[in-house]
């Protein structure tokens, strides 16, 4: 390893052969646009924990003095040359002892800011020596995991439970760690912080895309703001289905108690009274949501893309998808008609989303989030046949009931489907739809992504109802195989006491002169000449 870098500063509780670069948090437009707007100008701005490479650098760009605290030493000198004017420690948080800062950042959490090679402090105890570096009037920007989050809800294997190499220390047993929005509250209040603002962060700890504020949660939110949230990304084992889950948690007013982290922005009141609040900054948001490494500034009822867009209204409806499945389920074909023929029509007149980007007001239909063009024209049958088809596709996936043949394939279904809409395709058209589907890059269904848990559970019950059904036939078989030996056996039994029987009878006299006779007879023209030279001699 080559020589220190002199910004860093050893402070104890380094470890020396460890690297959190690769399990830091993956924050991107949120994150950057929520620390940007906090950073003050010239002040004093400390980075608790490891943060991403692009967060490191706005803030050391912004602040007149950046300091970074980190614990492992590689990833210390990593930052110490990449950003010559930035001061790294290299320790544990408790050893930290420098002045109070403007603002501390700790997005991170404070998992990943003591040593291994101490006794594991509990959050309380990070907690308060994190709040002891925030200067008066200066502010405090926390992460917060939620162990009763949605993430935890919907996977079967969560990764600090695979007892990988940073996991030494049990979680989840920790009493002191926050158990809901008013319990950090509580937390910050005993450390002489005051709560600005709260965030819940979505659709995951690892990479959250969307911060909504309580205020904007206590709001009933459009389908087509929640949709977003609940994207899954990566190959990971599932309990139940995050999209459906997550929706329920904001439909029944949760979406703050399960969010999978919180982010919540407090100042130390600065020559007031403790209980006294700050003034909050203006420029905190309502919330931000990143679609397509584009950040949106967001309220329950508009959407303005940042930095110098025009508020937009969301649309309102509900997600067609969940329309037509429910209609499904119901085997309403009349709905299902009616809606498949107004969606042809809207494409026709220029609309093209899939339906599961895709809300119905009862009237109108609108896209939840952009999406890409064509490279080149296509035919709006085209256009419809590929709508139809991922939803053939995701709807056979899910296992969901349907009107139609069990053994159709997504490739029948889908022009059954196009055929309700009025606008019957061949598979000539089918197959430049499925090609059009690829080269937009939205496959239907995530490519190797493990099906749900509770899937997995219904496919093993069908498949035991299935194996239930053959043993019984089995059993059938063999109770009728058994009976069928037994008369083989019996009948070969007569066959030989009928052959033992014919044998004794041929041993006898009469058979004997019997046969001869029959042999004689047999020849009667031999016979004939023998008795008339008998005669004529």
């Amino acid at each position: 390893m080559n020589e220190t870098p002199g910004d860093v500063r050893l402070i104890g509780g380094e470890m020396l052969l460890w690297s959190d670069a690769d399990a830091v948090t993956d924050w991107r437009g949120v994150g950057l646009e929520l620390a940007g707007r906090l950073v003050p100008a010239g002040g004093r701005v400390l980075l608790a924990g490891p943060h991403a490479a692009g967060l490191v650098a706005a803030v050391t760009d912004r602040a007149g003095h950046a300091a970074v605290l980190v614990r492992s030493y590689p990833d210390a000198c990593a930052l110490g040359e990449l950003h010559p004017s930035l001061t790294v420690h290299c320790g544990r948080l408790r050893a930290l002892t420098e002045e109070p800062y403007d603002l501390v950042l700790a997005l991170d959490g404070l998992g990943r800011t003591y040593s291994a090679e101490e006794p594991a402090p509990s959050w309380q105890e990070s907690f308060e020596a994190l709040a002891g570096l925030v200067a008066p009037g200066g502010r405090l920007v926390l992460a917060v995991p939620n162990d009763l989050g949605v993430d935890r809800f919907v996977e079967a294997r969560p990764p600090d439970r695979q007892g990988a190499d940073d996991h030494w220390e049990p979680h989840g047993f920790d009493p002191t760690h926050p158990g809901g929005p008013d319990a950090l509250d509580t937390a910050l209040a005993a450390a002489g912080l005051v709560t600005g603002g709260r965030y819940a962060a979505y659709p995951g700890r690892a990479a959250p895309r969307a911060l909504l504020s309580g205020e904007l949660l206590a709001q009933e939110l459009p389908e087509a703001l929640t949709v977003p949230l609940a994207a899954r990304e990566g190959d990971t084992m599932l309990v139940a289905d995050p999209l459906r889950l997550t929706r329920l948690a904001f439909r029944h007013g949760l979406g703050e108690h399960l969010a999978p982290l919180w982010v919540t922005v407090a100042a130390r009141p600065a020559g007031r009274h403790p209980d006294q609040a700050p003034d909050e900054p203006a420029c905190l948001p309502a919330g931000l949501v990143e679609v397509g490494r584009v950040v949106h500034e967001v309220t329950a009822t508009t959407t303005r893309r940042l930095p110098d867009g025009s508020p937009r209204p969301i649309p309102r409806g509900r997600v067609l998808e969940e329309v037509l499945v429910e209609a499904c389920a119901r085997e309403d074909v009349r709905s299902i008609r009616h809606l498949l023929a107004r969606l042809a029509d809207w494409v026709e007149d220029g609309g093209d989303a899939p339906a599961d980007n895709l809300v119905w007001d009862g009237e109108r239909f609108a896209a939840v989030t952009p999406q890409p063009a064509p490279t080149g024209p296509v035919a709006t049958r085209v256009v419809l046949c590929r709508i139809l088809w991922r939803f053939a596709v995701r709807l056979l996936a899910s296992g969901h009931h349907h009107p139609w043949p069990w053994p159709q394939a997504a490739d029948q279904l889908a022009l059954t489907l196009c055929g309700m809409a009025g606008r019957p395709c061949d598979d000539d058209e089918l197959d430049r739809a499925r090609k059009l589907d690829a080269e937009l890059g939205q496959p239907a269904l995530p490519p190797g992504a493990a099906p749900a848990y509770r899937d997995l559970l219904a496919d093993r019950d069908r498949l035991a109802d299935r194996l239930t059904a053959a043993l019984a036939r089995v059993t059938r078989l063999e109770t009728k195989l058994t009976y069928r030996e037994r008369e083989l056996v019996r009948a070969r039994a007569r066959l030989r006491r009928t052959r033992r029987k014919a044998a004794a009878l041929r041993r006898t006299l009469g058979h004997r002169l019997s046969r001869r006779l029959s042999r004689r007879l047999a020849r009667p023209r031999k016979a004939a000449r023998k008795m008339l030279r008998l005669l004529s001699g």
